[in-house]
This record gives C-alpha cells, structure tokens and sequence, in this order.
C-alpha cells in the first residue's frame, strides 16, 4: 500500500471509538472493520447474496436485511457453518478496507481494527497501536455502556488476545485509564509521530 497505516485496536470497552474520534478531529481518514462489516452484508450486496443462498431467504428480516440474531443461532452451534461464513466475509471486508485506505487523502489512515491480531491483520498496516486499560475497567465500562451482564463481558475478553499478547505485539501504546485531557495529550503527540513517519510532517500547517 502506498498509504502509511496506523492499526488500532484494544479490547471491548477500552475506548477505540473515543481514540478514533480524536484522531479524526484532526483530519486522519477512519477506516472501521465494524462499519466494513455491516457494509458488506447490506441489502443488495454481494455478501448479503451469498449468505442467502447458502443459509436460505428465512435468514432475513421482513425489511429484506440480514436477521444477525437469526445467523448467531445458526453458526452458534456449527462450527463449520462459523468457518464458511468467516470464509465469505474477511477477504471482503479486507478488501473493502484495502479500497478505502487506497482512496483516503489525508497524511495517513487509522484502521480501527477490534480483532487486529486476533485476525492477522497487523500484517496490513505500518504499525500499530493498543489502547489500554485494565479488565476491571473494562468490564466496569461495558456493563454500564451495552447493560449487560458482568460475565458475558468476560467471556468476550476472554475469547480476544490477552492483554499481555496485545501489548507485546504494539507498537504504540495509549492508556487510558486517565482524564480526557490526558487522552487528548497522548494522541496529539502520537499524530506528530505518525505524520512525521509517514514522510508528510513537512507539509503540516
């Protein structure tokens, strides 16, 4: 790629979102493998008609969209029918990614990546970057944001990279743990960091 890529990722509830966000506040292109996702499977594209023949038209909604909690209960159970999904999908959403990098103008792209190691796609960017917090607040932070229970967390957490593995393979690190300020602070000097490693620090205003 001729685009300088930031990964970012962190576990559930560790505050991508919130880290994305301020990157773009300062006019860095998002690409969100969670956004990609949803695109592929729309009504009318390819993925959606894929999943279609191959799971029959009672996997839709009356509005012709894919009923997900329907595909949870199929795949849920069949490993294998989780396998040929995950086939479909990731090379079109990988794609898809690769697409808008290739199209951004800004210095250089955030792909915001929940599973970035988890999937190989570390393999994709020029570097990456962890957003960290402890499992307590994780945990303390998911349930309050989705209301859901304590375990269930859990047992997402437990099913990502280990903190210590996500750690080991960053990059970059941001805590945050702390005040917004301090956020802000850490991601500002990350973006002169990155715009001067992308080879465009000269041309910032």
């Amino acid at each position: 790629m001729s685009m300088f890529v930031v990964g970012l990722t962190g576990g559930i509830g560790s505050g991508k979102t919130t880290v994305a966000n301020l990157f773009a506040a300062e006019g860095i292109t998002l690409v969100d493998a969670d956004i990609v996702a949803r695109e592929v499977i729309a009504p009318g594209s390819k993925g959606l008609e894929a999943i279609v023949t191959h799971f029959g038209a009672e996997i839709l909604t009356p509005e012709g969209e894919l009923d997900r909690a329907k595909l949870r209960q199929r795949i849920f159970s069949h490993p294998e029918e989780r396998e040929w999904l995950n086939q479909l999908l990731h090379p079109m959403i990988r794609q898809e990614m690769l697409a808008q990098v290739e199209k951004a103008t800004s210095a250089y792209v955030i792909m915001v990546v929940p599973l970035l190691f988890e999937n190989g796609l570390d393999r994709l960017v020029n570097r990456t970057l962890v957003v960290d917090i402890s499992p307590e607040l994780q945990i303390n932070r998911t349930v309050k944001r989705d209301n859901v229970d304590a375990s269930q967390v859990n047992n997402i957490i437990s099913s990502q990279c280990s903190r210590s593995e996500k750690l080991a393979r960053a990059d970059d690190i941001i805590d945050n743990q702390g005040e917004i300020s301090t956020l802000k602070r850490e991601v500002l000097a990350l973006h002169q960091r990155y715009l001067q490693l992308s080879g465009t620090d000269n041309a910032h205003d």
